[in-house]
């Protein structure tokens, strides 16, 4: 199993598993295809949002736990 990690962009995170988009969108991050947001970190994503990076790889991790 993938953990994710702050220091994933977005499009690794993604790529690990596309169950994970609802999880991004609900923080406010709608623009997942374009290209900053494959090569910026979650880390950096989540500053520009005004969102907890702790948090939301909590609930990535979660999810992917469950599976």
């Amino acid at each position: 199993m993938a953990t994710i990690t702050k220091e994933m962009t977005i499009g690794d995170i993604l790529r690990v598993d596309e169950g994970l988009v609802p999880i991004l969108l609900e923080t406010g991050m709608h623009c997942l295809g374009c290209p900053s947001a494959q090569a910026e970190s979650l880390e950096d994503a989540c500053m520009v949002h005004g969102t907890d990076v702790n948090a939301i790889i909590g609930k990535m991790n979660e999810y992917l736990a469950a599976k």
